[in-house]
């Protein structure tokens, strides 16, 4: 018997060693297809280390910065073969679409100070393969309200996609360490500090909050914004290291990608290393077991309020998971949880999906729950009317306001990179504001035409990337930035 269950347990071992390398060889010679690797694939900047940012300054980041760029100018820029220096090229310092060219470079970190009193600081935190562009419509609002604005560019980004190969999500945890110490400088002790994150940011965020409950070094933020959090992503991330193991041989280099395309956006990556999606796959579990870990121990009663901007349809990240791994474990502590419901009236109604359609029923537990619930959706399905329905903490009751908005009537839903721009922004907005241009009008495009006449694909194209409720997620984060009233005589406190 032991001799034929050693047969099996050889001959199983056998078939999963040919299954290995037969999938590896199908993902090697896969890999080769599409367009060939270039020198923004190829050459990669040398970022400060973790130990480097926890020693450092915000200064230091900033001199460590521009020697960043100075050397991809160098390296990348300069150095263009002439069938690369073509108009779509961001690469390219002729190109409309060159960073180099605008008055100021949002890929590059920066800080905004308010006009008047000082009243708080915030620190911004963008997404994978974004750039702090994304988030500078929210920080402009609040310096307007008297906070000192930080938006850090997490390293690995903003210079070639190439510098994601080699990074690791430690190094941008102590990116979000350094960023919130400038941040704490600027202020001092007694003004609040909000954190605010996007996409994978947004994972940042939640871990230097929970960090900071351990370790009494760190500053604890007052407010917590998260807009689609990385919280949990899709099961091929957890498979993603093994996928660009044929990348170890030369000839097999396209198989540390998961896609090469032209670098046609001057302030995100269009290109994505598989390095990219493992980092932000091991940053999603280790925050999902910290939160649980002290969801055991009783102290997120500790972690300051959670507001989330979540669309209910996101191929980015998981909705579910923003549900079950996160808000299932927040006590009563202010916590809120919006979200944007697919358009029940759109002409493509009889297109959406049957989960499209559940996703919202399915996704959220019945009330009554911890945290305030928020649903921007259609007054009916027969309406383009939008409205805010709201189920607070502890109750079951729905209060249901309208907006006096409504969804666009060719928008079926919004999108997991479309949240933090208004409909005006002048790179992602679908009525985008002429008066600022950089080179590209990508949220505005209507593709009509035949497939495989465009260098980039259709899905691209289609994704909504602004978002017709702007002004209600900007209200809904000001609500807690409105000046102090001024104190009577006698009414110290």
């Amino acid at each position: 018997m032991r001799v034929w269950v050693a047969r099996m347990l050889k001959r199983a071992a056998a078939v999963l060693a040919i299954v290995a390398v037969t999938l590896l060889g199908i993902r090697a010679y896969d890999s080769q297809r599409g367009q060939p690797l270039e020198s923004w694939h190829k050459y990669v900047p040398e970022e400060l280390t973790a130990d480097e940012l926890d020693g450092g300054s915000w200064a230091d980041y900033l001199k460590a910065e521009t020697s960043l760029f100075d050397r991809v100018r160098e390296e990348v820029t300069r150095k263009l073969p002439p069938e690369d220096r073509i108009p779509v090229n961001r690469y390219f310092d002729g190109s409309p679409i060159h960073p180099g060219r605008f008055p100021q470079d949002w890929n590059r970190s920066y800080a905004l100070d308010p006009q008047g009193p000082l009243r708080g600081a915030v620190v911004f935190l963008h997404g994978l393969t974004d750039s702090p562009y994304s988030l500078r419509h929210i920080a402009r609002r609040y310096s307007e309200h008297g906070f000192a604005s930080i938006a850090i560019r997490l390293p690995g980004h903003g210079t070639v996609p190439a510098g994601l190969t080699d990074i690791d999500w430690e190094d941008w945890l102590a990116a979000t360490r350094l960023t919130v110490r400038e941040a704490q400088r600027r202020i001092g002790p007694g003004l609040p500090l909000h954190l605010v994150g996007f996409s994978n940011g947004g994972a940042l965020a939640m871990m230097y909050a929970l960090d900071a409950l351990d370790d009494d070094r760190l500053v604890r933020p007052d407010r917590i914004v998260l807009i689609s959090p990385m919280i949990g992503i899709t099961a091929f991330a957890r498979f993603a290291g093994l996928a660009g193991l044929p990348a170890i041989f030369p000839a097999f280099a396209k198989a540390a990608w998961l896609s090469v395309l032209p670098e046609f956006n001057p302030f995100k990556y269009n290109s994505f290393p598989i390095n990219g999606a493992r980092q932000s796959h091991l940053l999603t579990e280790a925050l999902q077991r910290k939160i649980a870990a002290h969801a055991s121990e009783g102290r997120l009663g500790e972690l300051a309020p959670v507001i989330t901007f979540q669309s209910v349809m996101d191929f980015t990240v998981s909705t579910r998971a923003i549900v079950s791994a996160l808000y299932a474990h927040l006590p009563a502590n202010g916590s809120e949880l919006v979200l944007f419901d697919v358009n029940r009236n759109t002409k493509f109604g009889p297109l959406l999906s049957s989960a499209s359609d559940t996703m919202l029923t399915r996704i959220l537990p019945g009330p009554p729950r911890a945290f305030r619930t928020t649903i921007i959706t259609n007054a009916s399905p027969d309406s383009a009317d939008v409205v805010e329905r709201v189920v607070e903490a502890g109750t079951d009751a729905e209060v249901t306001r309208d907006l006096g908005l409504s969804y666009p009537i060719d928008v079926y839903s919004l999108s997991h990179v479309a949240l933090p721009f208004p409909t005006s922004d002048p790179l992602y907005g679908l009525h985008p504001d002429l008066s600022e241009d950089f080179g590209i009008n990508l949220g505005a495009l209507a593709a009509r035409g035949e497939r495989g006449a465009l260098i980039v694909s259709m899905d691209s194209l289609l994704r909504m990337s602004s978002n017709p409720f702007f002004g209600y997620l900007m209200g809904r984060i000001e609500e807690k930035l409105a000046p102090a009233p001024q104190l009577k005589a006698g009414d110290g406190r």
